[in-house]
């Protein structure tokens, strides 16, 4: 027997207007006050990230609590081998600037999740994959998005880390060979808030105008 479809709600302007303040206040935060985050605060926040949409229904996101503090110390020190090579890609007033930026929290954050795909879930059945078996990548960076902008209504800050050894970092988390590494994502309180890309304020870049984003055809 069908189970009947339950009412849709109906969002007004107001809800309209705050959604949009939602995305421009979400940000990659870098620097996080060391404070604790409530109990049970980071379960809710992943229970609303599981609503996801994913390809084929297979919710291929796996999240991995590193609370362990040697993991992250080696999470941090393969960060800091990353980020000197990096570096090294620069020169002149670039690598000047980009010695300046602070690219992680990894020292304070005080909630670490590492963020992996499951490429071959039996979840879903292969469904809508067998073209473009990306989708499974894509479905899972859908559910960090939900986290991030769940976490921004509790003013909790996330920040994506992705200057890592993918390969490293499944190795630490010890995890399984078909799982591949997305994210690693600090959450916490953030030290300052602000509507406009960290990145911008430092100067490295500026956030674009659409009109040169989108094509027709």
């Amino acid at each position: 027997m069908q189970k009947m479809a339950a009412t849709p709600p109906r969002f007004d302007q107001d809800f309209r207007n705050q959604f949009r303040q939602l995305l421009e206040w979400r940000r990659d935060v870098r620097r996080f006050d060391t404070r604790p985050l409530p109990d049970g605060l980071v379960d809710e926040l992943l229970d609303i990230a599981n609503l996801s949409p994913s390809v084929g229904l297979s919710q291929p996101w796996r999240f991995i609590m590193v609370d362990d503090m040697e993991r992250r110390a080696q999470i941090t020190a393969d960060f800091e081998q990353c980020n000197s090579a990096a570096l090294q890609q620069f020169s002149g007033a670039r690598a000047a600037r980009y010695a300046s930026l602070k690219l992680a929290g990894l020292r304070e954050a005080p909630v670490q999740i590492a963020t992996f795909v499951d490429v071959n879930p039996d979840q879903g059945h292969g469904l809508g994959q067998s073209t473009m078996p990306e989708t499974l990548h894509y479905s899972s960076v859908l559910a960090i998005y939900s986290l991030w902008l769940a976490a921004r209504t509790h003013g909790v800050g996330l920040g994506w880390v992705s200057i890592l050894n993918p390969d490293v970092v499944k190795g630490i988390c010890d995890v399984p060979d078909h799982w591949q590494f997305i994210a690693y994502l600090c959450l916490g309180y953030p030290q300052e808030e602000h509507t406009e890309p960290e990145l911008q304020l430092s100067g490295w870049e500026t956030r674009r105008s659409l009109s040169n984003k989108v094509i027709r055809r």
